[in-house]
């Protein structure tokens, strides 16, 4: 039964209850209700502040939670496309702002409130979120200084990722072509505020990160408050900037203004101003250096050359090479010297060997038995031509060689007589 046909029950608009009849099922009641919640204008469209209680973030993607205040409670969902939009993690006892639409749930009798958007309520609730967050990336090591990859000296494109309204996108460009004109800036326009925000800048960053075609990306926004900024405190904006292949400077506010994306990214700068100035080097500062080194390098190969000059100037006084000549008589005087010296030596030395062998000579043939012989004595030598040194070796009949300095006589032995004497 739907409003209309519901009303057409009472002939004068009447409620019907007041007259008794019909009666009524509750599904009938609860559609009339869901009706008339249906048809508020006001009710299509509401802010809601509460604490939030009661919250469950279900696998699919949905929020379920209820809000609360002092006095009363009501439920909320959250759906998926509404949910992944949402800055922040929310949590039991965090005070939020969320707009959505009042409905009515007729099988169950019970109404909600179909939240649409969600913010914190107030900067106590957004630097509870911030530091929770931030406590988080940090235990995963997002913050750790050995990810972090270098910043290039001379980029040739960098990379802008800001709003292309806004005070900062005017001050990055102005300062880069100041400082360095031969980079190019590739404007990357998207939201810096906002619950879309996160999603428009994880957009561009992926789009470089695919495209590779800059050195060094530049990603922020000029100040405001935390509520401003806080875009730029989202996790998966986070992730996206510690997982992109390009370095990244971030350039959130002003110099006191921190935010998650200046913690993960490579480099933060604390203006967008100082962001231009720490992407690219300054010409005039390397202008001055090239000149610089031009005159130092200079300088070195003058001093190389005199010192040169002053060693070729040392080998042409030397002698040798004003006169070459006088380098062929010394050489000639040097081995004619050697050449006696080894002439003396070697018959120094052939005079000892000849002595020595002389020396040598003269022992051996005192000692040698012919030298006896040759003084009147004999050697007799048995058959078998063993030296006989005894009379006990002989007998009678015996054959004996005696052998003399010139020759040797063959003798029989007719007797033999032992010397008594010994």
């Amino acid at each position: 039964m739907d409003l209309k046909s519901f009303r057409a029950l009472t002939s004068d608009g009447t409620p019907p209850q007041m007259i008794g009849q019909p009666t009524l099922t509750v599904s009938q009641l609860n559609e009339y209700i869901r009706a008339l919640v249906a048809k508020d204008l006001f009710l299509e469209q509401i802010c809601l502040c509460g604490e939030i209680s009661n919250f469950t973030a279900h696998r699919s993607g949905h929020f379920y939670f209820s809000l609360k205040d002092e006095g009363s409670v009501i439920r909320a969902v959250m759906f998926r496309s509404a949910a992944e939009r949402v800055p922040f993690t929310p949590e039991n006892g965090m005070k939020v702002v969320v707009k959505g639409g009042v409905t009515v749930y007729s099988q169950g009798g019970q109404y909600q409130i179909n939240v649409r958007t969600m913010e914190p309520d107030g900067v106590g609730s957004l630097a509870s979120a911030f530091e929770e967050r931030k406590k988080k990336l940090a235990a995963e090591g997002l913050f750790d200084k050995t990810r972090k990859k270098p910043i290039p000296q001379m980029p040739r494109r960098i990379g802008v990722i800001t709003s292309p309204t806004g005070a900062a996108v005017r001050d990055i460009l102005n300062i880069l072509g100041r400082r360095y004109p031969r980079a190019e800036v590739v404007l990357y326009p998207t939201l810096v505020q906002g619950g879309d925000a996160p999603a428009s800048l994880i957009e561009a960053l992926h789009y470089f990160d695919k495209t590779k075609d800059v050195d060094v990306l530049i990603i922020g926004r000029g100040g405001g408050s935390m509520e401003d900024l806080f875009a730029f405190n989202d996790e998966g904006l986070a992730r996206t900037i510690a997982a992109c292949s390009i370095p990244v400077v971030s350039a959130v506010g002003h110099e006191t203004d921190f935010t998650i994306a200046d913690f993960v990214a490579d480099l933060r700068a604390p203006t967008p101003s100082a962001a231009a100035e720490i992407a690219v080097p300054d010409q005039r500062e390397l202008a001055r250096r090239l000149d610089h080194l031009h005159a130092r390098l200079r300088q070195m190969l003058q001093g190389s050359v005199t010192q040169n000059r002053r060693v070729l100037a040392a080998f042409l006084a030397r002698p040798v090479l004003r006169n070459p000549v006088t380098l062929v008589e010394n050489r000639e005087l040097m081995v004619l010297s050697v050449t006696e010296r080894m002439t003396a030596a070697c018959r120094r030395s052939l005079a000892e060997v000849q002595a020595g062998f002389r020396e040598t000579t003269a022992r051996l043939h005192s000692l040698s038995p012919l030298g006896v012989l040759s003084r009147g004595y004999c050697a007799a030598f048995a058959e078998d031509g063993h030296a006989v040194s005894s009379v006990s070796a002989v007998q009678k009949n015996d054959e004996l060689q005696f052998r003399f300095a010139d020759g040797h006589v063959q003798a029989r032995i007719e007797s033999v007589a032992a010397d008594v004497t010994k």
